[in-house]
């Protein structure tokens, strides 16, 4: 099955066919790309080349001479990812066969500004880079997921919700310069979409996913690819109101927005109206596991809200399936919610079909696409030595690949 993500019989095809386990030989190649084999064997030898594949040993005859078979390099290329939340930042290295090596959690705060938050992610990616490099492996890039919006060149921040001083920040550029990396930015919730489509859903072409955490978000598969729009807003359903009786004011100038009654920061401040101790995701969902009554309605709640935003939706574009991620996702109540209220409101042709369910790759699903962007985007170059100097002047991905 060919890859959508990668332009036909590119050298980041090549490499993504080899490393799902497609195609384990030049001529296997040839079969799935209908190229030329002169062709497939300058894509296979310029990835043998920059250490990215190796060719040894012999394969199963299918009557001529037994092939040669083709593997990842175990010490190939890694993209460093980070996942980022208003409260953490979750970091990792992202091999080409899918792994994620050296996954960390850090606590730090994004509501006190750019600058504290630059200088953790700077320190963290650099450290994990040096580890890559001293295990042997080329670091190509860094994928960043940011909880807000991005605009449309992959450089920006755009005002995010409740995150003083970062709106326009041009935090690509100055990662990249911290780190001598190129850099691919976007935002997290797209990074989750592109993580559960190639991960868990990769035959799906349409595809919503929601992150619903702190904050609550979508990316959009649309046919294969990450669908950001014209300016990079597809996928924001956090401003869609919901409900104009709530009379609840929104960062954005609006009331009622989706983000007032249905986000994490939103079901935990109104806990504390009642006298509840919840200041974050993962204490509303102990509050629902230990069987609160008022949290479970809260929650409850906001999967309806989720779901009424949703419906539309998924009358709209029609997709294949809903995969509901997040912290909140681990909230059994939201869920069932979500799924009751898509199907009351949504025609019968929308959903007949349409699978709705939680998210497989738990917290990995944002460096999944994070790294997965980067590996995709970034060309092939030959590996520098491990420890040496990260090179200067390598070229800066501008926008998310497809998915």
């Amino acid at each position: 099955m060919t890859s959508p993500d990668e332009p036909p019989g590119s050298a980041a095809h090549v490499l993504a066919l080899v490393a799902n386990g497609s195609a384990t030989s030049r001529a296997d190649l040839v079969r799935e790309l209908g190229l030329a084999a002169s062709t497939v064997s300058a894509r296979v030898q310029e990835l043998v080349e920059a250490g990215l594949l190796t060719e040894s040993g012999e394969g199963a005859s299918r009557g001529g001479r037994r092939p040669r078979l083709l593997r990842v390099a175990g010490q190939g290329a890694v993209a460093l990812a980070a996942d980022l939340g208003s409260h953490h930042i979750r970091t990792g290295a992202v091999g080409l066969t899918g792994d994620v090596l050296d996954a960390e959690d850090h606590a730090t705060d994004l509501t006190t500004g750019p600058g504290p938050a630059l200088d953790v992610l700077a320190e963290r990616l650099g450290a994990l880079a040096e580890r890559q490099r001293a295990a042997g492996r080329t670091v190509r890039g860094v994928g960043i997921g940011f909880p807000g919006p991005v605009d449309a060149d992959g450089a920006r921040v755009v005002a995010p919700s409740r995150m003083p001083g970062w709106h326009l920040f041009p935090l690509r550029d100055r990662l990249a310069d911290r780190l001598g990396l190129p850099v691919l930015l976007d935002n997290d919730a797209n990074m989750m979409a592109l993580g559960e489509h190639r991960a868990a859903h990769p035959a799906r072409r349409h595809l919503v996913v929601v992150k619903a955490g702190r904050g609550i978000g979508s990316g959009v598969i649309s046919d294969g690819r990450l669908h950001r729009g014209a300016h990079g807003a597809a996928g924001d359903i956090s401003h869609v109101r919901v409900d104009e009786s709530a009379r609840l004011p929104c960062s954005c100038g609006n009331i009622g927005c989706l983000e007032t009654v249905a986000s994490g920061a939103a079901i935990a401040a109104a806990l504390r109206e009642r006298g509840i101790d919840a200041e974050s995701a993962a204490d509303i969902l102990r509050l629902v596991e230990h069987g609160d009554a008022r949290a479970t309605t809260l929650v409850r709640q906001a999967g309806r809200d989720i779901g009424a935003v949703l419906a539309v939706v998924v009358n709209f574009f029609n997709p294949e399936a809903v995969v509901l991620g997040g912290a909140l996702a681990g909230a059994q109540p939201l869920v069932a919610a979500v799924r009751g209220m898509l199907y009351e409101r949504c025609l019968p042709m929308a959903t007949s079909e349409l699978t709705i369910d939680t998210a497989v790759c738990g917290p990995d699903a944002g460096l999944l696409g994070a790294g997965h962007a980067v590996l995709s985007t970034t060309a092939p170059t030959p590996p520098r030595s491990p420890g040496g100097p990260a090179t200067r002047g390598a070229p800066t991905p501008r926008r998310t690949p497809t998915s």
